[in-house]
Order: C-alpha cells, then structure tokens, then sequence
C-alpha cells in the first residue's frame, strides 16, 4: 500500500508537532527555580497514573505533580485556545491583526475582577477567577449587541470590541485609582499581565475541555472557514451559511477566551502572533492550520513560562511580559518575510 508525499508530509509534521509540545510539557516540569531531573518528572506521573511504587522524594513528587504539570498543562490549554481563537477571528474578520481580544473579552474579565477583588461584588462567594469570567461574558454580550445594531460586518464587530474594550479598561482604571490599596493595585495589576502561579488540577480540569472542545468545533468548520478567504459573499455563493458561521464561530471563540482569561489573566501576543506563524509553515488551509496553530501556541506559552520562572533567579514574572517580549519580535521577522499587501 503506497501512501501520497503529501499525506506523509502531514504525519510527519503531526508526530513532530506532538514531540515538541511533550517535550515542552517535560521541560515544563522539571524546569523552575529548583531543577528536578527529567527521570524524577517521568516516575512521579507513572506513580500518579499507574502506581509504578518508585521510590521518590515527596517534596519533589509534590512539587512535580501539584504545581509544575498543572501549571504546564493549564499553560499549553491557554496558548492552544488564544492561538486557535486567533486563526478564526483573523479569518472571519478578515484582518491580520485580529486576535481574541479584539472582542473586549479582556477587558471585560478585568473589570469583573477588580469588582470582585476591591469593590467585594459577591460578598466574598465569588472568586476572583468567577468575577472575571462573569465580566468577561458582560463585555462580550454588549460588544455583540452593539455590533448587531450597527451591523452584523467584520467592520462592525470590530469597532465594537474597540469601543467595549475602552469603556471596561476605563472602568477598571477609574475603579483601581479611586477604592484600591497600594497591595490591592500591585496584585490586580499582577493578574492583569498574566499568572500561572495560582493554578492547580481544578483549573486543568476546566481549561482542557474548554480547549479540546473548541478546537474540534472550530476544526468542523475548518472548510467553511476557507471560504471566508474571498469574504462573506464569496462564501455564501460557495453556500456556506454566512450568519450562521460568524455566530457559531465569535461564540465559541469568546467562551474559550473568557475561560482562559479567567484562570490566567490576560496575556497578549499568543493569539496575534502563533497563527501568522503557524501560516507560514503549514499554509492557510484551516483543516492543518488549527491543529498546527494549536500545537504551536501550546508550545509557546509553556516555554514563556519557562523563562518566566527562570530569567530572574528568585523571582517570578508576569507571563504576559514574557509573550510580549518574545512576541513582539518574532511578529516583526514574521512582517519583514511576508509583507501585509493591501
């Protein structure tokens, strides 16, 4: 049985794709402020998963398990999500710098933690990641409502979500600078660069899911998603149902932006820049596109991660600092090889 180059150019690409991301969920592991070796990380999860019965150090067992692999998989479920939220807004909207935060998810998410964390919304039953999740859907269903008054265009939803985005992070500015503490200013502004410190298995728990499950529907639109390379009518003569699409797609990519933002704040660059290069390696077709830019984000954020815990010995930074320092000039290679043409 003969099998075409191409279709052993895709397997080959899949199996080396899912070779990085486990090695950077190892690395993950076992990298941070105390090294623990590679063989340490592999017998604790068979321990945890089959009980191999190895002999190890409970402290470093604990630290392994409890910490680094949620953190790591928590970590790679929020870069897959922002790099595949990327892909579809890009392509529905048409315009290369859309990301997931286009639609004021993000700021929305902000005001809703400042409420819970200063203003005391809630009356202490509401966690900080529930009240940002909560101000994540608000922003969204106003930016919707918005854009639907005005238009149901790529222009439309876009000048929407700028307008959101202002209106919450005035909110949230006017709400730090008037009711918070210096310590309460410090730790919102913490969360509001990205942090993975707190995350533990209930956060793996919901932010593998929410991944999983929006990249498969994202990837059975993946032929309707082509369509949108010609524009909205382009598609519709093709038959694909245009409004349909545009709202099963912005609907999905705001839940899985909203539960990321939740958990780990807000952390820019991911979906911005993982899906232009993603493109240049796989190409636009979205069937490979998706699962590529999944893989891709997943990769990268845990490697910002990395460098987050490491880059300062005894401290550890804002995640979104690290996609930003790293983002901002891999896009601008990624600008100077494939120019933007109008």
């Amino acid at each position: 049985m003969r099998f075409s180059p191409a279709l052993l150019r895709v397997v080959a690409g899949g199996v080396t794709a899912l070779a990085v991301l486990f090695v950077a969920l190892a690395s993950g592991a076992a990298i941070g402020e105390t090294a623990i070796p590679l063989a340490t990380v592999v017998k604790t999860v068979a321990n945890r998963l089959w009980d191999a019965g190895h002999d190890l150090d409970p402290i470093d067992a604990g630290i392994v398990w409890n910490y680094r692999i949620a953190r790591a998989l928590v970590a790679a479920a929020c870069g897959a999500s922002l790099a595949v939220c990327g892909v579809v807004l890009q392509s529905l909207l048409r315009n290369a710098l859309a990301d997931p935060y286009i639609l004021g998810i993000s700021a929305g998410a902000s005001s809703g933690a400042v409420a819970v964390a200063i203003l005391g919304f809630g009356g202490g039953f509401f966690s900080l990641s529930a009240g940002a999740f909560a101000g994540a859907l608000v922003a969204f269903g106003l930016v919707a409502l918005l854009a639907l008054r005005s238009g149901r265009g790529p222009v439309a939803i876009i000048l929407a979500g700028i307008a959101g985005s202002q209106l919450f992070n005035a909110l949230t500015s006017f709400v730090v600078t008037k009711s918070a503490t210096a310590d309460q200013a410090r730790g919102i502004m913490f969360w509001l660069l990205g942090n993975l410190s707190g995350v533990r298995w209930p956060d793996v728990f919901l932010a593998l899911p929410v991944a999983l499950g929006g990249l498969a529907i994202c990837w059975l639109y993946a032929r309707s998603l082509d369509a949108f390379a010609f524009g909205p009518q382009s598609a519709a003569s093709l038959g694909v149902p245009v409004r349909r699409v545009y709202a099963t797609m912005i609907a999905v990519t705001a839940l899985m932006t909203a539960t990321m933002v939740s958990i780990v704040g807000s952390i820019g660059f991911v979906g911005l820049v993982v899906p232009h290069a993603a493109r240049l390696i796989v190409g636009v077709r979205h069937g490979v596109l998706l699962p590529a830019a999944a893989l891709a984000g997943a990769a990268f954020m845990i490697g910002a991660d990395i460098l987050s815990r490491t880059v300062i010995p005894g401290q550890v930074l804002p995640i979104g600092v690290m996609t930003a320092l790293v983002g901002a000039p891999a896009f601008a290679l990624i600008l100077i090889r494939r120019p933007v043409t109008r």
